[in-house]
């Protein structure tokens, strides 16, 4: 560029003979020439694109191949070597492979798409699925983290769950909108299954029932984004990166998902300091903008639950989401619904009265017993106690043990029955307060269950009622004269005081 610089100043300034500066600096005229119109080196430049004799015969050809890609899966498409492959062995090309590669890198680059920037409006919300790791209950395991964005503020929430299902999902939904203090005018969702049953348009589709009960019950729109066009929720879209680069590295370590999930929402809540760039002010901020242009929180917040109806078996046990689940064996051979719940399975009978509730299972094939449900049954099969798989990791405290050895010991199959009589009074009263009546009746020389039933209902006795006269004004009259103590001497064969 120096010297560049120095033969135009020689010749357009200071007029020295072109000739001249050719024999000084050994340059060619054509040379000299393009220095004197160019102010800097124009670089080189083709008047026409480089003939391709032994390739233009299979362009044609190889642009069908390329455009028919553009439907196909991305891991299924032609990279340039399977491209020439093709080439040498259907249509005889005997050319290099650097033309083809730069055939198809030109042709990709040509067709990538290009979108518009979108603005995003208070009161707007992206919601969507993402997966990572975390040690939960010292396991290693795949997490699905449900997250809802709010693009004008940038601020949002994120839950993990055991799996994406519809109980995460509409879960997910009233968590955010508690976190948030409102609902959403408008929320946009990628096509997935547990709201859209069928795609009818580019952005119609028919809708499931659970997901049409949740935007009745908080009255938001929905919008869905094109097939296959993500870049539609592009702010959610990012966040699934961001959240696994700065909530799930490193690996978290929890004892349970509730304690994940806490520190998750503090995350979340931290978030409301941290100025995005762009932005005029810190998403904290911005959120109050989008807090005014939401919706009001319903009194209630939405069951978000999965229901079934299914019948209980011989075994009094009924089948929901792979898992059996225990019912009262009085329920056994009827029809019970089920509500699955993020955290918990209740059943309910045709009435609509609550009969049961167990902790929700998430393994596959596995049973949750409640013993309680299985009392009635064992006392009229007493065999099946040390047998019967509902009781075999009952915990009980030691009292009882010991009260089954002492009333064996006095009356063998008898005791074993009055014992099992104890256990039914689980059916009725907590734990603690059966548990503290067998440990009052144990010094006794014979505990008997009616003795345990006594102490273990203290509350319950009756009341001392008092007759009263109000209302019965006819038996005013009426005297009972006091009973004579000593006609029982006869029978005690000694005088009775009187």
């Amino acid at each position: 560029m120096q010297d560049w610089s120095d033969i135009r100043r020689k010749v357009l300034v200071e007029g020295v003979p072109k000739r001249e500066i050719l024999r000084l600096h050994g340059l060619h005229w054509k040379t000299l020439e393009k220095i004197l119109e160019y102010p800097v080196p124009p670089g080189y430049r083709r008047v026409l694109p480089r003939s391709k004799p032994k390739l233009e015969a299979h362009l044609e050809w190889m642009e069908r191949i390329l455009e028919l890609d553009r439907e196909m899966p991305k891991k299924q498409r032609h990279t340039a070597k399977r491209l020439f492959d093709r080439l040498r062995a259907e249509r005889g090309y005997t050319g290099g492979y650097t033309m083809v590669k730069d055939f198809v890198r030109e042709s990709r680059r040509t067709h990538r798409e290009v979108f518009l920037p979108l603005v995003h409006r208070p009161g707007e919300a992206q919601v969507d699925f993402f997966e990572a790791l975390a040690k939960v209950g010292g396991a290693l395991r795949k997490v699905h983290v449900f997250c809802m964005a709010l693009p004008y503020s940038d601020m949002y929430f994120v839950k993990a769950y055991h799996r994406e299902c519809a109980e995460a999902f509409f879960d997910g939904h009233v968590e955010a909108f508690r976190f948030f203090g409102g609902v959403p005018l408008r929320i946009s969702y990628d096509n997935l299954k547990i709201a859209v049953r069928v795609i009818t348009g580019c952005h119609a589709r028919k809708l499931t029932d659970g997901f049409l009960a949740l935007k009745s019950h908080y009255l938001f729109e929905s919008h869905f984004c094109t097939v296959r066009r993500p870049n539609e929720k592009g702010v959610v879209e990012g966040l699934a990166k961001y959240g696994r680069l700065n909530f799930f590295v490193p690996v978290p370590q929890e004892k349970d998902y509730d304690d994940l999930n806490s520190g998750l929402e503090a995350a979340c809540e931290s978030e409301r300091t941290r100025r995005l760039r762009g932005k005029d002010a810190a998403k904290g901020v911005l959120f109050s903008d989008d807090q005014a242009s939401f919706l009001a929180l319903p009194p209630v917040p939405f069951e978000a639950c999965k229901r079934a109806s299914t019948r209980a078996g011989s075994l009094s046990l009924l089948r929901f989401d792979g898992n059996d689940y225990s019912v009262p064996v009085a329920r056994a051979h009827h029809e019970v619904s089920v509500k699955g719940f993020v955290d918990r399975v209740e059943l309910y009978s045709g009435s609509g009265e609550r009969i049961a509730s167990h902790a929700r299972i998430w393994e596959k094939e596995k049973v949750s017993y409640i013993p309680e449900h299985y009392l009635p049954l064992l006392a009229r099969k007493p065999g099946a106690l040390d047998h019967a798989a509902p009781f075999l990791e009952m915990q009980l405290p030691d009292c009882f043990a010991a009260l089954r050895r002492k009333l064996e010991a006095q009356e063998g199959h008898k005791g074993t029955k009055d014992y099992i009589a104890v256990l039914c009074l689980l059916s009725d009263h907590p734990l603690a307060r059966v548990a503290q009546a067998v440990r009052r009746a144990l010094p006794l020389q014979y505990p008997t269950v009616d003795i345990i039933k006594q102490y273990s209902l203290p509350e319950e006795r009756p009341a001392v009622s008092v007759f009263r006269l109000d209302g019965r004004e006819h038996l005013k009259g009426v005297r009972v004269d006091a009973p004579d103590l000593a006609a029982y001497g006869c029978l005690l064969g000694a005088e009775v005081r009187s």
